[in-house]
């Protein structure tokens, strides 16, 4: 019996990987986070499986309910939205399962600022304008965060930031990011990203204030940076004609030139 963490995507239905869908299919329990895993997943659930709603338990009762499936000898489908890797509280679960001797798995999902910087059309990583990009949120009740781990000290890289969690707290991610970025520095913030009522809104932190609408409240995530003007970045060297590189050796003398050949 296994418990299987499964990254359920952002929102769209399509979005979840195959390798999840299977997994899914295969397993007589499903435990999903109903606040933000859409139901239509739910319909790669075999016929006859359990379907529960976690959205309005705490760790004790979602643990319980791995610990009934593991007394039945039934695979659990634990379904969290976007992926795994931040912000799920999977570790948490993991920990106790574990501790308990029951087995787990992984599945990865789309996260959700790939969804976002795709529903805008942006490469968050162009040259010479950025090369890195943060993933981070603000303090909140239930996370508070560590000390060094400031708005403030990521906005002095200048890399682009996916600020999750934080719709919120929009004051102050301006106040904290405007002396590094300054107030003419593109914004997005991306509402529920992939999903039917996908909103998007462009500004610059100058102007975020003015061009927000009130009914965004939650599920938004905030995108910071140069790169997202999609303008004033060099071209990569990657595909430059005269750049020599393993596929496409540019001369006999090449270091690339005998391995393109076959060459040991």
């Amino acid at each position: 019996m296994t418990v299987h963490f499964i990254g359920a995507g952002p929102g769209a239905p399509d979005l979840l990987t195959l390798r999840g869908r299977d997994i899914i299919a295969a397993c007589p329990v499903c435990l999903y986070a109903g606040s933000l895993v859409p139901e239509e997943i739910l319909a790669h659930c075999p016929a006859g499986a359990r379907i529960v709603n976690t959205a309005s338990m705490d760790l004790h009762a979602i643990i319980a309910e791995c610990r009934a499936a593991e007394a039945a000898g039934q695979d659990v489908a634990r379904l969290h939205s976007g992926d795994l890797s931040v912000w799920s509280a999977m570790g948490e679960q993991m920990r106790r399962l574990r501790a308990e001797g029951i087995a787990v798995s992984v599945t990865p999902g789309v996260p959700s600022f790939a969804a976002a910087a795709a529903a805008l059309g942006a490469e968050l990583t162009l040259p010479g304008l950025a090369q890195s990009v943060v993933l981070t949120r603000t303090p909140g009740r239930a996370s508070a965060m560590p000390e060094g781990e400031t708005l403030a000290n990521f906005a002095a890289t200048g890399a682009t930031l996916a600020i999750h969690l934080s719709i919120g707290n929009l004051d102050r991610v301006i106040t904290d990011l405007t002396p590094f970025y300054g107030a003419g520095c593109p914004v997005a913030v991306v509402y529920r990203a992939s999903w039917p009522d996908e909103r998007i809104i462009r500004a610059t932190l100058g102007t975020l204030v003015d061009a927000m609408d009130d009914g965004i409240s939650r599920t938004a995530l905030i995108l910071v940076g140069p790169a997202l003007a999609g303008e004033g970045f060099a071209e990569s060297c990657l595909y430059a004609t005269d750049y020599d590189r393993r596929y496409r050796p540019q001369s006999a003398d090449s270091p690339w030139s005998s391995w393109s050949h076959g060459d040991d």
